[in-house]
């Protein structure tokens, strides 16, 4: 079906009652696990700053904040800021659960003059030992864990998944779209052991970006992945603006008015959209003049990592970035 302007403005005066696409289902970004020697006072607030500064990373998007004024002070705070917080036996000794009060949290990052694209998703590992199988949440605790102590989330396939690495790594639309369905993120990060050496592929809003490393323990060659998942992320989508940036948006692969219409719900729904206006429609595409807080690329990349099936397409006459819509199942 193709997009009519009469179709567009219709659209547009009834966009304001448009529900929400997705709920993310991962866990809370407020909530961190750290590991603690024992249940004294000082262990106990260590562990809080710690997971505080966790969440302030998540909570921006992935940036450092480590420079910024007040960060110091904010984490010798902290407990002033955790909602309810559980000590816990585990594999590798004693952890503490912390959950911190969210708007508390909003509130500090803000003092801390950070503007993000928001809390990215979750980072979907698939990552396959030696003998070809793939591994579960206790053999990749330690990567979950290094991607966690910089803010990432990661987040596990599901028991007895059929997702075909393969068409994963090489950033397949239909595989994608069912990840986007399923799991909610558009990152992904695909890994294969060889003994001390793991080739790694990591696919953000379609893109792939692939590198090797080596290590004397699967422990060593998952640290080195965390680094390099988190540092490639973040060249890609923790990018500020410094003031109100106005662009144009070309999106195609619309083939219905509800596909036009939940695309405008995501940019509504979007926290550094300031300002949606549809300036023109060819063919199954819509170009948008879209307002935002930060460069439209940066946008771009954001949305198309965040689970909503979209993908970064290809440049379109006119458009500062461009994105592709997936057909979910």
């Amino acid at each position: 079906m193709r997009l009519s302007r009469l179709l567009i403005v219709t659209l547009l005066l009834a966009f304001a009652s448009l529900p929400v696409l997705h709920a993310q289902t991962a866990g809370s970004p407020y909530s961190v696990t750290v590991p603690v020697t024992d249940t004294s006072d000082g262990q106990r607030d260590q562990a809080f700053a710690t997971a505080l500064g966790q969440v302030m990373t998540r909570i921006a998007g992935g940036q450092d904040l480590r420079s910024n004024p007040g960060y110091a002070s904010a984490l010798t705070g902290a407990g002033s800021l955790v909602q309810k917080f559980q000590y816990q036996r585990a594999a590798t000794g004693m952890v503490l659960n912390v959950d911190f009060a969210p708007a508390s949290v909003r509130r500090l990052v803000s003092t801390l003059g950070v503007a993000s694209a928001g809390i990215k998703p979750p980072v979907l590992l698939l990552v396959k030992g030696a003998d070809g199988n793939l591994l579960d949440q206790t053999a990749l605790a330690s990567l979950a864990a290094g991607a966690a102590a910089r803010g990432t989330t990661v987040v596990f396939p599901a028991v007895g998944s059929a997702l075909d690495t393969v068409k994963v790594a090489a950033a397949d639309p239909a595989v994608l779209a069912s990840i986007n369905d399923q799991y909610h993120t558009g990152l992904v990060l695909v890994g294969q052991l060889h003994g001390g050496l793991a080739d790694w592929t990591l696919i953000s809003g379609g893109q792939a970006q692939h590198w090797s490393g080596q290590g004397t323990s699967e422990k060593v060659l998952f640290a080195d992945a965390a680094n390099g998942m988190v540092d490639r992320l973040g060249k890609q989508l923790n990018v500020i603006g410094a003031s109100a940036s106005v662009g144009k948006l070309w999106v195609s692969g619309l083939t219905s008015a509800m596909d036009y219409a939940n695309l405008l719900s995501i940019l509504q729904k979007t926290p550094s959209v300031q300002q949606v206006t549809t300036v023109g429609a060819q063919n199954d595409g819509v170009m948008l003049e879209v307002k935002t807080s930060f460069p439209i690329s940066g946008l771009a990349a954001n949305l198309a990592a965040g689970g909503h099936l979209l993908l970064q397409g290809e440049s379109h006459p006119g458009a500062d970035a461009s994105l592709r819509w997936l057909q979910g199942h």
